[in-house]
């Protein structure tokens, strides 16, 4: 039951930061898109410090579950993150929500709820994977991030007419993947736990596991400032869960159920699939341009995106 609590709580703390951190980044120059200078703009607003405080209250969460549960149970759970952020959103920007999006809110609860049951995944020890499953792990995940930044450079960053933007989605996806490695390698670094902190501070994983997560919040600023909040975060919701639980999976051998039970499993991963398009395709973020952006000395409070 612990596991749940912190995952939910990682999933409230990471919507609270989404919204900040779209906040944050309204009004800023297009141009600066997948660029440090994005990052300098932001450092001149206060609301961003509050995001990167709930992103990183979001992550002792996700380790604090990881601690104590699998891989593949606690990132699915995450998914909590989308429908929370819209309902969050939709106070933030004024935006009160419909039965279009409470529907889709209570099918992903549910689909999420009947594969988790399904799958009821146990087992698996990040120890047993050995430099070669790593390396390779690693290296495929990487790969499908480049592919999916390279994708998404192609796309032009939203103008305020549109509700989202293939860059603000791939670079969304491509956060995603990154916190999906950068999860597996948090579990690689606490499962050392037992062995005292020493072990955990001189595991190789809690260095690579900084630094993907520096370059996965780069990418996370980057998709918040390419295009609506939904644009990114349905990408963002599902790839990290799905990266995860292949990493638990296919490295780490935890066990899941298989044979009728797949059957449910699947329809709870469609359900969950089908109500994150719908969220996607809500027009609610269409108030998200007129919200004020955080004001600097000098500028007015009023600017919109």
């Amino acid at each position: 039951m612990l596991t749940y609590v912190l995952a939910v709580l990682a999933a409230c703390a990471n919507a609270a930061a989404s919204v900040l951190q779209r906040w944050a980044s309204i009004g800023l120059p297009a141009q600066d898109s997948l660029s440090l200078r994005l990052i300098k703009g932001l450092l001149r607003r206060p609301v961003w410090f509050a995001g990167v405080l709930g992103v990183t209250a979001g992550f002792v969460l996700q380790a604090a579950a990881l601690s104590v549960g699998e891989l593949s149970v606690v990132e699915p759970i995450l998914v909590f993150e989308l429908p929370l952020t819209l309902i969050l959103a939709a106070r933030v920007f004024h935006a009160p929500l419909h039965r279009r999006e409470w529907l889709s809110v209570g099918g992903m609860t549910l689909g999420l709820a009947v594969m988790l049951f399904s799958l009821a995944p146990s087992g698996g020890d990040p120890r047993a994977a050995d430099w070669i499953v790593w390396s390779t792990g690693i290296g495929v995940n990487l790969a499908v991030v480049v592919a999916a930044v390279l994708w998404g450079r192609t796309g032009k960053v939203a103008p305020r007419a549109e509700l989202g933007g293939r860059r603000a989605a791939c670079l969304g996806a491509a956060a995603g993947c990154q916190f999906g490695l950068t999860a597996a390698l948090m579990k690689g670094a606490v499962s050392e736990s037992p062995h005292g902190i020493a072990a955990v501070c001189t595991s190789w994983q809690l260095y690579a596991m900084i630094a993907a997560g520096i370059t996965a919040m780069f990418l996370l600023q980057s998709a918040m400032h390419a295009g609506r909040l939904l644009a990114a975060q349905p990408g963002l919701t599902l790839s990290d869960p799905l990266i995860s639980v292949l990493w638990g999976v296919l490295a780490f051998h935890e066990q899941v159920r298989d044979g009728l039970w797949l059957l449910p499993a699947l329809a709870g991963a469609a359900a969950v699939t089908v109500c994150v398009a719908l969220l996607a395709r809500s027009p609610l973020p269409g108030t998200e341009d007129r919200s004020a952006a955080p004001s600097r000395p000098g500028e007015s409070a009023s600017r919109g995106c």
